[in-house]
């Protein structure tokens, strides 16, 4: 049993070493959301709040972001957020695609697919009340 824990332990130790890119590409206020649309300020906190870390370039790496298994795992879902939807690059979104983001993201947050309940998990701040969700998808609403 020893032997097995001290295979563990020297596995777990090895895979730290396993880089995983957490760079953040800057962002152009030109191909920003918030900035394109001049985001109210109530509605660009529930983005930052709620969307930003998995939808933007804007992500905030927590602490546990940096321990592998546990980084690959946030690294996918946000690799995987950006690719479905990555407010930083709105402006290089052609008009279809801006479209089909704006209905999809109305009835995620309708739906309470997003954010996702894992992700309120850690960060409470993402829990959005009922008024938050209806000012989200309100606004989301004028952009159609």
């Amino acid at each position: 049993m020893k032997k097995v824990i001290l295979w563990i332990a020297v596995i777990f130790t090895a895979i730290q070493f396993i880089p995983v890119d957490r760079d953040n590409k800057p962002v152009d206020a030109r191909n920003n959301f918030v900035d394109i649309y001049k985001t109210p300020q109530n509605i660009r906190a529930i983005l930052k709040n709620a969307c930003y870390d998995c939808h933007s370039n804007e992500t905030r790496y927590p602490k546990y972001a940096y321990v592998a298994p546990i980084s690959w795992t946030l690294k996918d879902h946000v690799n995987q957020g950006r690719e479905h939807l990555n407010f930083s690059e709105w402006g290089n979104y052609n008009r279809d695609l801006k479209q089909n983001a704006i209905e999809k993201s109305i009835i995620s947050v309708k739906n309470l697919e997003m954010p996702l309940g894992s992700y309120i998990n850690y960060h409470p701040e993402a829990n959005l009340t009922t008024k938050q969700r209806t000012d989200l998808e309100n606004y989301f609403s004028t952009l159609k």
